[in-house]
This record gives C-alpha cells, sequence and structure tokens, in this order.
C-alpha cells in the first residue's frame, strides 16, 4: 500500500523519519500486506457498520438538517503505556486543582483574593453563574466527567489544548470505534496488548450511582437529554442502553416538595441522579432561560436543597472559559503547591494591554480564539486569513478584548489515514475521558483521537469535517 510521506516533517505517530516507530511496527507490516482492494473493503466494512449502528451527528451551522454518518478512519493511533502514565498522571493534577477551583469560586473566592486571578475576569464570565454560589455539592465534586484535549507538538510532546468540563461528548464514538476494529483488524488488534476501554458504562454507572444525595441500595439514575434534535443524541441513548437506566426528557420529570420525580405508568419515581446533556441555561425555565422547554421547572430548587445530585454540577462553564484556561498552571500551584505535570499551549490574554499588542504584531503567525465558543467555531487561522479578516479581527478585539486569546499556532501531529489513493497522514488531536468520584479520577486507556481529514487543516472537530480513529494504549 502506498505512502504519501510528504507532511513527516511535523511530529508522526507512526514514522520517524523514514523509520517506523516501534509501536505501529506490527500493525504497518500486517497493512503492507494488504492489498488496496483488502483496505478498501474493510473501509467499507466500518462505514457499513456506523451506518447500520445509527452512528451519526448533526451540524446546525449548515442548515440542511441531515444527520451525518460520523467519519471513521481504519488505521489506529497508537500510544505506549509509559507516554499514557504521564496523560493519566497530568489529568488527575488538573482535575484536582480544577474541582478545588470551582468549589473556591463558589464559595470563599480565596484565589481572588490572594492575586492569583482578576476579579474581573471571572466577573465577565458569561458562564460564572450566581444562582450556583453556595450551592454544596456531593463531595464537593463539580466535575464528574471531564474530557480533556490534547495534542501532540512537534516536540514530541503532549499540551493541553482545551478543558470541557460541562456536557463533554464523543464517549460512544470511543467505544463503537473499538467495536468495529475488532470486526475488521481481530487478528491484529489480538497480537497488541491492547487496553480495555469497554467498562466505561459500568465505571460512569458507579460514579453516578455513588453521588446519591439517599442513603439507599440502588438509587435511581437517569440521563436528561434535550431530545431527538440534539447534535449527541445517538449518544445519549447508547449511555442509557449501555448502563441500563431511563433516558428522559424535561417533559417526564416534574419536581415536588423540592423532589424530583420521574412520570412512569407505575406513578411517580423518584430521581436521585440526572446526569444531564442539557446546558446550564436551558436546565430550569424558572432560574434561567423562561422559555426553555428543555428543562424542568423547580430543578435548581430541589438542587439547591441537596435532594438531587446534577453531573455535572451547575456553573462549572467558567473552568473551561478559554481566558480562564491560561491560569490552570496557576492554579495547580496555588491549591496544590506543584507544578503542571500536562502543560498549557502558550496564551496571550487579549485583556493585557501588552499581550494584546504583541499578538497584533505577530496575527499571521497566531491562532486567535473566541473564549467562550466550541467545536471549532469562532476561530481564525492567521496564517491562513487574508489582510481584510485579520484588520476585522482586530476591530472586534479592541471592542471586546474579554472575548479573544492568542496562542501560537501548533502543529498537531499526524497519523497515516486510509484514502484510495493510499496512507496519507493527517493531523490528530486526542479527548481522554476521565470520571471524578469520592474514590478519585479514573481514565479510560485511550480517549478519542480526532482526525482532521482535510488534507493541511489542524481543524479536528465533526462540525468543521473532521472524523476519528480507535486510540490504543499499548504496554
Amino acid at each position: 500500500m502506498p505512502i504519501n510521506t510528504e507532511t513527516l516533517t511535523i511530529w508522526d505517530e507512526m514514522f520517524n523519519l523514514d523509520e517506523v516507530r516501534e509501536r505501529y511496527r506490527l500493525v504497518f507490516d500486517q497493512l503492507q500486506q494488504m492489498p488496496p482492494e483488502l483496505l478498501q473493503l474493510k473501509h467499507q466494512q466500518a462505514a457499513d457498520f456506523f451506518m447500520h449502528q445509527g452512528i451519526t451527528f448533526t451540524v446546525y451551522s449548515d442548515n440542511k438538517g441531515i444527520e451525518r454518518i460520523f467519519p471513521f478512519d481504519i488505521i489506529p493511533r497508537i500510544i505506549t503505556g509509559d507516554e499514557w502514565s504521564k496523560i493519566e498522571e497530568g489529568i488527575k493534577q488538573r482535575l484536582k486543582a480544577l474541582n478545588l477551583f470551582l468549589n473556591d469560586i463558589y464559595h470563599e473566592q480565596q484565589i481572588i483574593k490572594d492575586g492569583i486571578i482578576p476579579a474581573a475576569l471571572i466577573a465577565s464570565c458569561p458562564h460564572f453563574l450566581k444562582e450556583a454560589v453556595g450551592i454544596r455539592v456531593p463531595h464537593n465534586i463539580y466535575v464528574h466527567i471531564a474530557g480533556i484535549d490534547l495534542i501532540r507538538g512537534n516536540d514530541g510532546i503532549f499540551y493541553v489544548l482545551e478543558d470541557n468540563l460541562r456536557t463533554p461528548s464523543g464517549v460512544s464514538y470511543m467505544l463503537e470505534n473499538r467495536e468495529v476494529t475488532k470486526r475488521i483488524f481481530p487478528d491484529i488488534l489480538a497480537n497488541y496488548n491492547v487496553r480495555m476501554v469497554n467498562n466505561y458504562p459500568v465505571k460512569l454507572l458507579n460514579i453516578l450511582a455513588s453521588l446519591s444525595p439517599r442513603n439507599v441500595d440502588q438509587p435511581n439514575v437517569a440521563i436528561l437529554t434535550p431530545g431527538i434534535y440534539n447534535s449527541a443524541y445517538y449518544e445519549h441513548t447508547f449511555l442509557a442502553r449501555s448502563m441500563g437506566i431511563p433516558l428522559v426528557e424535561g417533559r417526564d420529570l416534574v419536581v415536588d416538595n423540592q423532589k424530583v420525580y420521574m412520570k412512569t405508568t407505575s406513578g411517580l419515581q423518584p430521581v436521585d441522579v440526572l446526569y444531564r446533556r442539557i446546558d446550564d441555561e436551558f436546565i430550569d425555565p424558572l432560574v434561567f432561560k423562561p422559555d426553555s422547554l428543555l428543562g424542568v421547572p423547580g430543578l435548581m430548587s430541589a438542587y439547591r436543597q441537596g435532594n438531587v445530585s446534577l453531573v455535572n454540577a451547575i456553573g462549572n462553564g467558567v473552568a473551561d472559559d478559554k481566558a480562564v484556561y491560561a491560569y490552570v498552571p496557576d492554579m495547580i500551584k496555588y491549591y496544590l503547591n506543584e507544578d503542571a505535570i500536562l502543560p498549557n499551549i502558550p496564551t496571550y490574554r487579549m485583556q493585557n494591554t501588552d499581550e494584546r499588542e504583541y499578538a497584533f504584531s505577530r496575527m499571521d503567525e497566531l491562532v486567535f480564539k473566541q473564549t467562550n465558543q466550541s467545536g471549532g467555531y469562532g476561530l481564525v487561522m492567521g496564517h491562513m486569513a487574508s489582510e481584510q479578516e485579520l484588520a476585522d479581527l482586530k476591530e472586534e478585539i479592541i471592542k471586546n478584548p474579554r472575548n479573544f486569546i492568542a496562542q501560537p499556532t501548533i502543529q498537531l501531529s499526524t497519523v497515516p489515514c486510509f484514502f484510495k489513493e493510499g496512507l496519507e497522514s493527517r493531523h490528530v488531536d486526542l479527548r481522554p475521558y476521565a470520571l471524578c468520584g469520592p474514590n478519585g479520577v479514573e481514565i479510560v486507556p485511550g480517549g478519542l483521537t480526532r482526525v482532521a481529514l482535510t488534507k493541511g487543516s489542524l481543524v479536528v472537530n465533526s462540525s468543521q469535517g473532521g472524523g476519528s480513529k480507535d486510540t490504543w494504549i499499548i504496554d
């Protein structure tokens, strides 16, 4: 099978210059023995599996209203056990600090009083919710489910790209990717000691049950979904089915005497824990958006009284604001007295005059991001923008500097992907999934590798044409 190595000046996961990295030796050798027709057949088998399973997502921005099959590339991404140990250690450290930050910022705000984080930064954050101030959450855990996006730079080091601490999605794709790999490459998978990921639903259910406010043997846990038109609805149904718990919409729940109940054919059943996949502002029309039909009237009252646990906690968005991201290494030092194990990408805060002027002098070298956008939206890559686009961006930043950060353009590492013409390298990131419970943090060994399938693109989001790969952690 021909391999296009023209992009291999960037750190490649499979190749070190013209040499195959040891971790990929078996995969490479077996792929080389397969004729292109067989690889094409396996590519089609994977697409058919995703189609038959209904593994889809929706892109809202194109106005087509069509669900799309999530693109899957058949060549796995392989990470060694030693590399994974450092990733695990770094994510656990980061989440410990972020949980302490959220507990602090909604109570004593000592980190502000000590001058580590500016008060104005928090006050101007649209996701800092005054409605969450003073609420005591079980075990002081705010982030129960996290998706920490990592990239590997040209130096081979993993950097944290961003923290997803509200309703991180994609874990169903991680699990389904492994299932399809088992089907199309059973022999290759058997030749590696690949760590398993399929116990994620069991681990998740155990953590959800541990957060019950009632001391009962079998607490009632449910997933709260916005409904069938949500882009991640497939994932909601997948997780509910995998854990054997109800999937409910707001209209299926009622609050009575500050307690949450689910409507069933046999009457009202109490709900102890809600894994909610609804954004904060839609969760309770009595507190937030009054016209929301997705939430449950009175839910915040039950939550404030400690009669129901919400996963993730309300108000987490303040901690994954991209302007706050710049301060996470400072949080780690402040709360844990440790240096960050996983480094941030250098970040220029547009609220800071000196940093803004520096960024303006190098606009064609930097990536500019809106601080409260996700999914690849609100992003301008300076080296790809026209002079007019950069001039318009500069004007926007001057009007609202709080809304922007700038970062150097990091050349994400690449992994070969299958195309009809052969294997060609494409840029990837990695989203490991971490579960935080009373007994600590558990991280599924692997996570979701997202691929920028468009040649030369650094944007891996599915909403921007990205796909995914199975991620192997090998020992």
